[in-house]
């Protein structure tokens, strides 16, 4: 009797220590790829937020930009132009990024952090001022903030991470001051170095495009192609000014463009610089539009 009743009990221990390993294999893969940020003020005095008290907090973000195997994994399809597992995944829009989140978040059992209305029009979503209202999709979607999910960085985590973070040296682009130690652009992501102005018939003739992601050095945190490679999206509407003395900031209430960062193939120099900002409507795409991942500490 003594015997068969400490059987249940083993067996419970046993479970449980099981789970736990899983939970915590789990846990490790989830991270695995991915960096801690330390949080604090900007360092790099090139960026955009430096000595105006603005500070993040603590956060992960991706070694490496979204590759196409790891959206086909979750998607199971690869909208990319240039085919191929390690390089990252392009010609997606801002919100088939946010989708792809969510849809990881699901997958590996964390909670997704955007809720995403399909069926109301977002009235923060304003028409551009020169061309008019170019996104016609308009989905709106709100933030679960304490939800352990997948997500995109903020544009204040984004420049934090690629000037270098606590650690930074000051560069102009993402871990040095030469731009082809970490950056494919334009001159460099083709057959041979280009040389001259920009053009857009020199470019398509050098074959450049995308390349695997983390062939380049990485910067001071060990992310690798914060310049170029593909633009990567961020959460923000794009505004004009950027905040002072705000802790995690989150850009402007509305806009009619999402704020990119980093640069891409086919771009020049200057917009793989970590301090450059764009933006663009949040249905555009393009062969040199890709995203990275972060997640709450």
């Amino acid at each position: 009797m003594r015997r068969q009743s400490v059987l249940p009990i083993i067996a419970l221990v046993f479970g449980l220590t099981a789970v736990a390993a899983v939970a915590s294999s789990s846990a490790t893969t989830a991270t695995e790829n991915f960096v801690l940020i330390k949080g604090g003020s900007f360092k790099n005095t090139q960026s955009n937020y430096y000595g105006k008290g603005v500070t993040v907090s603590d956060f992960y973000i991706g070694k490496y930009e979204v590759t196409q195997r790891e959206w086909a994994d979750v998607m199971a399809h690869n909208p990319s132009k240039f085919q191929g597992d390690n390089l990252p995944v392009e010609m997606v829009n801002w919100y088939e990024a946010v989708e792809y989140c969510n849809q990881r978040s699901l997958k590996e059992g964390l909670k997704p952090y955007y809720n995403i209305d399909k069926n109301d029009k977002d009235p923060n979503n304003l028409p551009n001022p020169k061309f008019g209202d170019l996104d016609k999709i308009k989905w709106t979607v709100t933030i679960n903030a304490g939800a352990n999910g997948y997500r995109l960085p903020t544009e204040a985590e984004w420049e934090y991470a690629a000037s270098g973070g606590q650690l930074s040296k000051s560069y102009a682009y993402s871990g040095s001051d030469e731009v082809n130690d970490v950056a494919w652009y334009w001159r460099n992501a083709g057959d041979k170095e280009l040389t001259g102005a920009w053009l857009w018939s020199a470019i398509q003739q050098n074959n450049d495009q995308t390349k695997p992601v983390g062939a380049k050095k990485p910067n001071e945190l060990g992310l690798y192609d914060m310049s170029g490679n593909v633009r990567e999206w961020c959460w923000d509407w794009f505004g004009d000014q950027v905040p002072t003395k705000v802790p995690d900031p989150r850009g402007s209430a509305s806009g009619f463009g999402r704020v990119w960062r980093g640069g891409g193939w086919m771009g020049d120099a200057p917009f793989t610089e970590t301090a450059f900002r764009g933006s663009l409507a949040a249905n555009g795409a393009g062969p040199d539009q890709g995203f990275r991942l972060c997640r709450n500490k």
